[in-house]
């Protein structure tokens, strides 16, 4: 379980925080970055079960949305459209959590209603989570 210190952040909250801060900087200093090797290096850095799940999203993502842009977000693989996040993977290892999750921010048209969900618990991708997660991006890019 995480501890959470003084200001009230626990140290993997503190991390993302950071994480995000030196993309920011990253992002201004760079002439032409490449946030996709930055998104496969993350990738590649995860634990063996995070990472295939992280590697199967990837190509879904970029097959089912082109037009989203691969970057990294509180040290996360994101998608973006005209630099704002759509969706993004959170690993289980990031904040020690049981599970990965998939989550989209209010970018993603996923309206339904006056409720619908934002993010899914990951612990394995079948070839029918693939497609569900498929025609969840092409919906949050409608």
């Amino acid at each position: 379980m995480p501890t959470t210190t003084a200001n009230g952040f626990t140290d993997e909250e503190r991390g993302a925080m950071k994480e995000r801060a030196k993309e920011l900087k990253t992002g201004r200093r760079a002439a032409k970055p490449d946030p996709e090797n930055d998104v496969l290096a993350k990738i590649a850095e995860m634990s063996d079960s995070d990472r295939a799940i992280a590697e199967r999203l990837h190509a879904v993502i970029k097959a089912g949305a082109p037009g989203l842009t691969p970057k990294l977000w509180y040290g996360m693989p994101a998608y973006a459209r005209d630099g704002k996040v759509v969706c993004f993977f959170q690993s289980a290892a990031k904040f020690k959590t049981r599970y990965a999750t998939l989550g989209f921010s209010d970018e993603a048209n996923l309206d339904e209603g006056a409720m619908w969900s934002t993010s899914y618990a990951l612990t394995e991708l079948t070839a029918d989570d693939e497609a569900r997660i498929g025609a969840l991006v092409k919906r949050a890019m409608s």
